[in-house]
């Protein structure tokens, strides 16, 4: 069993730590306490034995087992059920990394089944241990803490993106040949974000929904917890703009590298074109004195200028008069 951690919490502190799951539910029938119970890629055969132990619904076990959920929080009977996308930036890559985090929380317990390295649950857990009175707010707690976990670490993605867009800006004039793809790429990664960090802030109001119609009336515990559900919305929300004022700019960073691309090759284009007016126009000065030199070279017999005594002198003449010409013709339209 790919059991990570698996501790029996009475009023907010870990009084045991059972070595095996029929330990676990024993546990808890005895001291009435929670469990809370780490996965971390069960198979389908763990998976069902946790289900039926804990009368978890088979569609969502179904979900567990198939990965690849949206962001979401269902109410089955008794238990709810959580889908997460924790993400992690990797900075010698320069990409994100996207993992799943399903949670089960019902009377007496939570199950968190993670199919990634991210979110650090360890660190939820300590937190909360450290924090006898909000653990001791039962399976609430947990799912507030988890979240506020999936929702901190988001933090660090969205300072990778930010210095991957603002690279793109220096990329973009510096005509860098893959800048195009670059963006593409960006956009794709910023798009997955939107789709994990969206749906939160429904989920968030669902649960809080949820919690406030489970809580006793006057309760000051379900209040702070409330209000510590309203700063992980509000966070969401930020996260959220953040990543969609993202998404803008690098469309307008696609369409500005398409123009500066066809401007390039437009400016390409056209000094192509002068170089070859350039050499076009010298073919053509260097062409006539090879013409009437190739003529007056022909030395047929009835030629009347070979006998000419000026007919060497007219002959150059001829050949410089014409490339004078030409070449002056050529720079007056610009050519050289």
């Amino acid at each position: 069993m790919p059991i990570v951690d698996n501790a029996i919490y009475v009023q907010g502190r870990r009084v045991e730590e059972p070595a095996d799951l029929d330990t676990t539910f024993e546990a808890m029938k005895e001291t009435g306490g929670m469990a809370w119970l780490g996965l971390y890629r069960p198979d389908a055969r763990e998976m069902h034995a946790v289900a039926a132990e804990l009368g978890l619904h088979e569609l969502a076990v179904e979900d567990t087992l198939t990965g690849h959920q949206r962001p979401k929080l269902e109410h089955y009977g008794e238990h709810l059920f959580l889908v997460l996308r924790p993400a992690r930036y990797l900075d010698a890559e320069e990409k994100v990394e996207f993992g799943e985090l399903h949670v089960y929380a019902g009377t007496g317990f939570v199950v968190t089944v993670r199919h990634a390295e991210s979110p650090r649950l360890a660190r939820v857990r300590a937190r909360l241990e450290q924090d006898a009175a909000l653990l001791s707010r039962g399976p609430s707690a947990v799912l507030y803490a988890v979240l506020d976990q999936v929702v901190d670490e988001y933090e660090p993605v969205i300072h990778g993106l930010a210095n991957d867009v603002d690279e793109i800006d220096d990329q973009l004039f510096s005509g860098a040949p893959d800048v195009s793809r670059r963006i593409y790429e960006l956009s794709r990664e910023v798009i997955e974000c939107q789709r994990a960090v969206a749906p939160l802030e429904a989920v968030v109001a669902q649960l809080r929904r949820e919690m406030q119609a489970s809580a006793p009336a006057g309760g000051a515990g379900a209040t702070e917890l409330d209000r510590l559900l309203v700063d992980v919305q509000d966070h969401t929300i930020r996260l959220a703009e953040r990543l969609a004022s993202f998404r803008a700019l690098l469309g307008n960073a696609l369409s500005l590298s398409s123009t500066l691309a066809s401007q390039r090759a437009t400016e390409a284009g056209l000094a192509q074109n002068e170089q070859m007016k350039k050499i076009s126009s010298w073919a053509a000065i260097l062409f006539a004195p090879s013409l009437v030199g190739s003529i007056y070279g022909m030395n047929f017999h009835n030629m009347p200028e070979l006998a000419y005594s000026w007919g060497y002198g007219g002959a150059l003449a001829l050949m410089v008069a014409l490339s004078v010409g030409l070449y002056v013709v050529f720079k007056k339209n610009r050519w050289l």
